[in-house]
């Protein structure tokens, strides 16, 4: 390590330079796409520095989520409902049986009512879903925070959603600085959310 002093109008600055030889020496480890984390898959998949403008194939959402679910890692294809303060096509989606799929709601981002409860939320592990992903609110998160279901969504919020307007179903949908498209996959946990057109899997 060495410092560098430059003159600039006058006056000096000093910046500190790191030699190659200063930098670990020991091997990271391959990342394993099996595990299904973000972080590994984000190292198979996305291999360009973040400082380089690329148009791959696979997309990070904007870091606004938390996660509610009392299961952290979750992935799947994706189904998606747009609403405003209004659940009910959200509840007659998780009626559905979801193996294998994983919910995206567009709630518009409003923090004024909750999309899922823990009732709707029971009955969407009993019925198979891996998760949801809420562009929204939800309540009683204490209760869905012990359910074996990943959650992710904006907050939390004590008051139920409206019933006056049904929504659209399986239309594509952008938030979070990401495009969900029907079909296509979703892969989530702790560190954040990945989409792609096509099944990440391990090479």
């Amino acid at each position: 390590m060495q410092t560098i002093v430059r003159r600039q109008g006058g006056r000096f600055y000093g910046a500190t330079c790191r030699w190659l030889s200063d930098m670990p020496t020991t091997q990271t480890p391959p990342p394993n796409a099996a595990r299904g984390a973000t972080a590994d898959l984000c190292d198979i998949y996305i291999t360009d520095p973040v400082d380089k403008v690329t148009h791959g194939g696979v997309q990070i959402a904007q870091p606004i989520f938390k996660d509610l679910g009392g299961k952290i890692r979750f992935s799947g294809k994706i189904s998606t409902v747009k609403c405003f303060e209004n659940n009910p096509l959200v509840r007659k989606t998780l009626e559905e049986d979801g193996h294998g799929r994983v919910l995206v709601v567009d709630g518009g981002g409003s923090l004024r009512c909750a999309l899922l409860g823990d009732n709707i939320a029971e009955m969407a592990y009993k019925n198979g879903w891996d998760g949801i992903i809420i562009h929204g609110c939800i309540r009683d998160s204490e209760d869905i925070g012990k359910m074996p279901l990943g959650v992710k969504a904006l907050n939390t919020y004590p008051l139920k959603s409206s019933k006056r307007d049904v929504g659209l179903r399986d239309v594509p949908l952008t938030f979070a600085g990401c495009n969900f498209e029907p079909g296509n996959y979703v892969y989530a946990d702790k560190d954040g959310i990945l989409v792609s057109k096509e099944e990440l899997k391990a090479n």
